[in-house]
């Protein structure tokens, strides 16, 4: 009880001083703070704290999010460098080994990076803010009015540390109902595969999971070749995504709704925990369905040691027919000139199938943060960054491509005469056409479009969200302007088979959707003693997920799902499933609220 009246209690208190430390930057939307004058405008390359940004500044960024390393370059760069005189040079986990490798590596020499992109839960934003790798923003904030408007979420994610200050901004804050989903035209799970080729089998029914490896099978072999002649394969897998349980199988039992947690597959609508070790539970049949995928030859044997980006090279090369997720074949394989020959990804409906979603986040995502390290050289800098990444200006810009950035208006898109954003020639070069070799214009910077999009690949507002200023949709694939030009063979074709507008259109009708509802509720962290556990557990975990899939027979498979579960057993894990199914069953109870 004493434990839970000091929580809450240190929760007011943080509150009240990001409220306070936020107390100008509170406005309206005319510019005009509560009971104060406006703050500063700030101009290109020019603070609202005194003038212009004189000194150039290269600044590390330890970015959990990012899949490209190295220094920003391009179009988005020039923003950046105009703004701010400022350069980022990316440091991505994902790129070298993924995991927390990289974290311990940096951690344990002393400096993560001078802007930190992590996670805030599961203890880490208060093991940060307590080893001083953190900065605290409070100083700072006069005058970011767009952080402003985010207080009570800001709240939300820094009341992680534990203590007085503002440690954290979490992602994706949305302006949008909890319950809706933030997606735009597609769910963030489904089946997704080459449709010409599903097509070209006489797009047979599919009525289970299992039914699938058949179904990919047949495809497979009609595919042949890839198109630059190499072998096909229906699956092509990574590790680099890998947390608690194997994130590839994750992403095959989010086709029914449910999630990892912990050691738990959580069914997103509140109905359902089971262990990732149950004998008949999502996971396994997960594991079982991709295992079975294999014994006919369906997964890419280069699965155990490629990381994402060259796996991704395999999907531009039409190498791959299913994507683990829709955004992923689609933006690598759905160029114009191959979705104009009827070419390309699409989803495919499993008659049983109730895809998992995320409703939007009023309160940010705090599985993924933005924070500023408590080295960094100048911290108003940062925190001007910040404010103006959560700006519509900085979301257009500064938004992930997965998340349907629109980019600078007046390159990409400009504003119609009926008050409705317009493609410019460009953008639908980058958008509809999706042209590997468009280069942008002198007076934008250099290089490519696609290699200029930020690489920090991080959404600060949710994918549905609408710039309130005018109720448009920051994400260009929600617009009436490219859903009319983009419309494509491969697109009209899925429609006549299905009927239906989009994907998510399509399966909210037919309840094929379980949205989970948008919360802030953030796991506590475990106990030094669980926290053992779990990480023994976890290796075993892991270790024998990628052993099962690719086992010499059935055979094989149970016994090493029995080793698994046996040496798990004995490992003590049973003392952190019990600590996660209590932190399910509080997710649902938080969800439930919203």
């Amino acid at each position: 009880m004493k434990k839970h009246v000091l929580k809450k209690t240190t929760s007011i208190l943080l509150s009240l001083a990001v409220t306070a430390g936020m107390a100008a930057g509170c406005a309206d939307g005319s510019g005009k703070q509560d009971g104060t004058e406006a703050a500063p405008e700030k101009k290109e390359n020019g603070s609202a704290h005194g003038g212009p940004y004189e000194e150039e500044l290269t600044i590390d960024v330890f970015d959990s999010q990012a899949n490209f390393q190295g220094e920003q370059t391009g179009w988005f760069a020039k923003v950046v460098k105009d703004k701010f005189n400022m350069r980022l040079n990316i440091i991505a986990p994902n790129i070298v080994g993924g995991g927390d490798t990289l974290y311990l590596t940096r951690t344990a020499a002393g400096n993560l990076g001078d802007l930190i992109i992590t996670n805030a839960d599961n203890g880490r934003l208060k093991e940060l803010v307590s080893a001083d790798f953190v900065l605290d923003m409070s100083p700072y904030l006069d005058g970011c009015d767009t952080l402003g408007r985010h207080k009570d979420a800001i709240a939300d994610a820094t009341a992680l540390a534990g203590t007085d200050g503002v440690w954290a901004v979490p992602s994706e804050i949305s302006n949008q109902s909890a319950t809706e989903p933030c997606d735009a035209t597609e769910p963030t799970n489904a089946p997704s595969v080459r449709w010409d080729i599903y097509k070209k089998i006489g797009y047979p029914e599919i009525g289970t999971l299992e039914d699938m490896v058949a179904v990919l099978s047949d495809m497979q072999s009609a595919a042949k070749k890839s198109d630059t002649g190499k072998r096909v394969y229906a699956f092509s897998l990574f590790k680099d995504w890998d947390t608690d349980i194997m994130q590839n199988a994750g992403a095959i039992s989010a086709l029914y709704g449910y999630e990892s947690q912990g050691f738990c597959m959580v069914k997103d609508d509140g109905t359902e925990i089971q262990s990732v070790t149950d004998l008949d539970g999502i996971y396994v049949r997960a594991l079982r369905f991709l295992f079975q995928a294999n014994q006919e030859g369906l997964v890419d044997p280069e699965s155990t040691t490629q990381n994402f980006d060259s796996m991704t090279a395999k999907y531009k090369d039409g190498a791959v027919l299913y994507s683990l997720w829709p955004w992923l074949g689609r933006g690598q394989y759905n160029t114009s000139a191959h979705t104009a020959e009827g070419k390309g990804f699409a989803t495919v409906v499993i008659n049983d199938m109730e895809c998992a979603t995320y409703g939007s986040m009023p309160k940010g995502k705090l599985s993924t943060c933005i924070m500023i390290g408590s080295r960094t050289k100048d911290p108003q800098r940062l925190v001007d960054f910040i404010d103006w990444l959560y700006s519509p200006e900085g979301v257009k810009m500064g938004g992930a491509a997965a998340g349907g950035i629109c980019g600078p208006e007046g390159l990409t898109w400009k504003m119609g005469e009926d008050g409705e954003p317009k493609l410019t020639e460009f953008g639908e070069k980058a958008f509809i056409e999706q042209l590997e070799e468009l280069y942008v214009p002198k007076e934008w910077g250099t290089g490519t479009w696609a290699d200029g999009v930020s690489a920090l690949n991080y959404k600060a507002v949710g994918v549905a969200d609408v710039d309130e200023s005018n109720g448009i949709c920051y994400n260009y694939l929600k617009w009436d302007d490219y859903q009319k030009k983009a419309s494509t063979k491969l697109s009209e074709d899925w429609s006549a088979h299905y009927g239906g507008q989009t994907t998510l259109d399509y399966l909210k009708e037919n309840g094929m959707l379980v949205v989970r509802p948008g919360s802030n509720y953030a796991a506590p962290e475990y106990e030094e003693d669980i926290q053992t556990i779990k990480e023994h557990c976890r290796a075993v975990i892991l270790t024998n997920s990628w052993k099962m899939i690719f086992a010499e027979d059935e055979a094989e498979f149970e016994r090493l799902l029995k080793d698994m579960q046996d040496t798990v057993n004995g490992l003590g894990y049973e003392q952190v499933l019990e600590v996660d199914m209590q932190n399910a069953k509080d997710r649902f109870a938080a969800e439930a609220s919203k």
